[in-house]
């Protein structure tokens, strides 16, 4: 047997392994510090090749499908975990644990170097040791920064100390003025050091908001005290209440996961200076269980990247793991100094953690109660999908005649739409067999940046299916995938407003549900929302289109020559690149000199 002869001599060398199914499809990928000893130890060798009776059931699940493996040899165990990582975010097996998480999270910093410095926002890491940094935050941080600044009398604007001269910050009491008056730096440092009392202490920021607030109000300023209503519950949201008072300025990073059956949280917890600043979390969804090691590996890896965060602070975790030694191996590189993980097993740091295992059940508690759940899993079993499909992408295309060709990509996750992941894209291709090509293309080729989802849905029929299951093993990912078409009446599809008949079609079938039928309308909003995003997104390219049409029209270019550009050159922005010689071979010279005036 193949599959035997490959394990027997597999090399006692550190790297990755594959498994895959008899479809191809691959099922799982693993990192070794020694392949021979760490593949074998899943197998039986007698009387027959067969999973090992010690692995869980859902490993051994996974070694009852396997019937053919691959491996790549790397120098280090290391090197093994980062290329395990990178590979699992793009291909997303059916048994590894996706943890989706592609935010870099906000700092507010302040450069002290400067004569008046301010406070900033960043995503950036800013390489200097007059910069102090505060955070991270996962929400709140935009609303904190402006806080300060109603506040404080800072310099308001970074152009502010240009001009030289007093401005209507300095006039209406939010600014002392260093522009013009001669602000001594211990002046303006009592300013720099109620901010930062304020950005640590949200308690204390939020006490001097609600002042503020009923000052407004007592004002009849009712619009302000509005807006800082709702700042102040934005900013309270932000926080996790805890009775956990550390008297001195420790940072702590605090992780913890927590699962149900087919559903996990990982939570985030940052305390700075003593005090909880932000918290942030991620689901995992699995139809096959959990493992633990992979859940913290995951989530570790996947939070602190590969650059140096501004503030490292010792990591607390909820629960021992396998490749705890591997993980502060990895991070002391990406840190430039020693990686401090522990699992606390008393005290102030215990509470912590306990809080953050208190948060991930509750979550998961509000997670089990939402309705679209049951839809989700009797979609997964009509259409025979490997996964419950918790995030969703959604794909249609829109054009008008050939011209202003984009496609569109909706997201659904987590019971709503995630505006945030939204794509669009301009296209090249003139027919919806090519348009959906190119568009389900540029999606995979951004896997390495944006993990596969759960489901893909397009819309329309069986042949573009055909297409994405197609460009989809073209590039070693398999993806549930299915497509949803109007019911074609006289060869035309049958639009009436509450009539319309959907098809739904899946690589193996296709179904004709009632439209009463709840997985059927779950499924045409997810097709009506790509649908509305591509056509306003036609409708913005289109305007576009014509108003540089327009100009060219205003100045003697026909629009038939400005068609023949476009065909050639492809968009107006590629025909402001070219030159007077590129143009000149499409029209005359006159019009070429005319355009490139135009376009200056």
């Amino acid at each position: 047997m193949q599959l035997e002869q490959t394990i027997k001599q597999l090399p006692s060398s550190a790297g990755i392994y594959q498994y895959f199914d008899k479809d191809g499809h691959l099922l799982y990928i693993g990192k070794a510090k020694n392949l021979a000893n760490r593949v074998k130890s899943y197998w039986k060798f007698t009387p027959e090749l067969g999973a090992n009776s010690k692995l869980s059931s859902r490993i051994t699940k996974m070694i009852e499908q396997t019937v053919s493996m691959n491996y790549i040899v790397v120098n280090s165990e290391h090197d093994a975990l980062i290329l395990e990582n990178s590979l699992i975010k793009q291909l997303n097996p059916k048994y590894n644990i996706l943890l989706r998480d592609d935010k870099t999270y906000p700092y507010i910093y302040i450069d002290t170097a400067q004569a008046y410095p301010r406070f900033e926002i960043t995503r950036k890491i800013i390489q200097s040791k007059d910069i102090i940094y505060f955070g991270p935050y996962s929400i709140g941080a935009r609303d904190i920064l402006n806080s300060i600044y109603d506040i404080c009398k800072l310099v308001q604007k970074k152009g502010c100390l240009k001009s030289k001269k007093l401005c209507l910050y300095h006039q209406i009491d939010k600014c002392l003025g260093p522009c013009e008056l001669p602000i001594t730096k211990e002046i303006y440092q009592i300013e720099i050091d109620l901010a930062t009392k304020l950005i640590k202490n949200k308690n204390f920021l939020i006490q001097q908001l609600k002042e503020k607030m009923h000052f407004y109000a007592q004002e009849l300023r009712f619009e302000e005290a509005g807006e800082l209503r709702d700042r102040i519950d934005r900013i309270d949201r932000s926080q996790i209440k805890s009775e956990i008072d550390f008297a001195t300025n420790e940072n702590y990073d605090i992780f913890v996961v927590q699962n149900s059956s087919s559903r996990a949280v990982v939570v985030r917890i940052f305390m700075r200076h003593g005090k909880i600043i932000s918290s942030t979390h991620n689901y995992v969804t699995s139809n096959e269980g959990f493992n633990i090691n992979e859940l913290y590996s995951r989530a570790l890896i996947d939070f602190y990247k590969d650059e140096k965060p501004p503030i490292i602070a010792p990591i607390l975790v909820a629960d021992e793991f396998e490749d705890k030694n591997l993980i502060e191996e990895h991070l002391s590189t990406v840190f430039g100094k020693k990686a401090n993980i522990t699992v606390p097993k008393r005290g102030k740091k215990k509470d912590l953690v306990d809080l953050a295992i208190l948060n991930a059940r509750e979550i998961l508690k509000k997670d089990e109660n939402i309705s679209n759940i049951k839809v989700l899993e009797e979609i997964q079993e009509l259409c025979q999908l490997e996964k419950t499909p918790h995030r969703i992408e959604v794909f249609d295309n829109s054009h008008m005649s050939g011209v202003a060709t984009v496609g569109a990509m909706a997201v659904y996750e987590n019971n709503k739409f995630d505006k945030k992941s939204y794509r669009t894209y301009h296209l090249e291709a003139k027919d919806e067999y090519a348009q959906m090509r190119e568009t389900l293309s540029r999606r995979v080729a951004s896997f390495t940046k944006s993990s596969p989802p759960d489901l893909w849905v397009l819309d329309g029929g069986s042949t573009l299916l055909k297409l994405a299951l197609e460009i989809l093993a073209s590039n070693g990912v398999y993806l549930d995938t299915i497509a949803i078409s109007k019911e074609k009446i006289d060869a035309k599809a049958h639009r009436a407003k509450g009539k319309a008949n959907d098809i739904i079609y899946t690589k193996d079938e296709a179904f004709k549900l009632k439209n009463s039928d709840k997985r059927l309308q779950f499924i045409q909003n997810l097709r009506d929302e790509a649908h509305r995003c591509a056509i306003n997104f036609h409708k913005k390219t289109k305007l576009k289109l014509d108003q540089e049409s327009k100009l060219l029209n205003l100045h003697g270019i026909s629009p038939a020559k400005v068609q023949k550009l476009l065909n050639h050159f492809g968009t107006f922005e590629e025909l402001k690149m070219v030159t007077i010689n590129d143009i000149s071979s499409l029209l005359n010279t006159k019009d070429a000199k005319t355009i490139k005036n135009i376009y200056k």
